[in-house]
């Protein structure tokens, strides 16, 4: 009976201390949902690449050019002096805008936004305007037209800009501090 006690406990134990086997899933999920999303923004960047597009081609006194980030400008005012500088990281950016919907409504005026200071690449800013400070140099105002993508995408503002809106925005930089660090 000594020899069987031995036994017993290790099938007790084996029996016992079985972890439990993990359940297959009731149902399995495929990539249908991913998919359709990228379908769906496929067209809705279509549909807002040809509306900007039919906007460009209402003004062909506008010199407009294809960012490689997305968005279209053009220069209201251009500065030609060699010695004035884009900005780069962590310089200081004084400038102000304004924010319109494609139709030309206006949905933030520079008077409601006021002048802004922004540190390049250091601060919260929606990716087409802080790609489009980039691009200018001091004493430069220039009419940007955004993609909802490169706006406020999916969200918006929270505010009065909707889901989904692309913009149009003019903006006049009034000065860049380098950073010396």
């Amino acid at each position: 009976m000594n020899k069987l006690k031995p036994i017993i406990w290790v099938a007790l134990l084996v029996f016992c201390c079985k972890t439990p086997e993990a359940r297959k899933p009731i149902s399995v999920k495929t990539g249908s949902f991913i998919d359709a999303s990228v379908e769906r923004n496929k067209k809705l960047n279509a549909q807002e690449q040809s509306h900007i597009l039919k906007i460009i081609k209402q003004q062909p006194d506008k010199s407009f050019i294809a960012s490689e980030s997305g968005f279209w400008y053009y220069y209201n005012t251009k500065t030609d002096v060699d010695s004035l500088h884009t900005p780069h990281f962590g310089d200081i950016i004084d400038y102000n805008y304004d924010v319109k919907n494609l139709s030309g409504k206006t949905i933030y005026s520079k008077e409601d936004i006021n002048a802004q200071r922004y540190v390049m690449d250091q601060q919260e800013l929606f990716t087409g305007l802080r790609e489009g400070l980039k691009l200018m140099k001091t004493g430069e105002t220039v009419t940007f037209l955004f993609p909802s993508q490169k706006a406020y995408g999916y969200y918006g503002d929270q505010n009065k800009i909707g889901s989904n809106t692309p913009l149009i925005c003019e903006v006049t930089v009034f000065s860049i501090t380098e950073n010396n660090n």
